[in-house]
């Protein structure tokens, strides 16, 4: 499954907004996190039930908007 996100750090709570086209996902991490790569990777295996070798970031490794790949295994 393919998933084209928005990232928005420095949210009050972890949370996904699936919607047509883009999905939002809100992060509990401050804006200048050294990696925030890893807490969306965390955060997206949690909610799928996945392991989080099984999420791949396919473009926009250093932007907000991205394109992830979700292996079900």
């Amino acid at each position: 499954m393919r998933l084209n996100v928005k990232v928005f750090p420095n949210s009050k709570k972890d949370r996904l907004v699936l919607e047509e086209g883009r999905s939002r996902v809100y992060l509990a991490i401050p804006t200048k996190d050294p990696n925030p790569n890893k807490a969306l990777i965390k955060f997206l295996a949690a909610h799928f039930h996945v392991k989080k070798n099984m999420i791949n970031i396919i473009s926009g490794g250093n932007r907000r908007e991205k394109l992830l790949e979700v292996l079900k295994g």
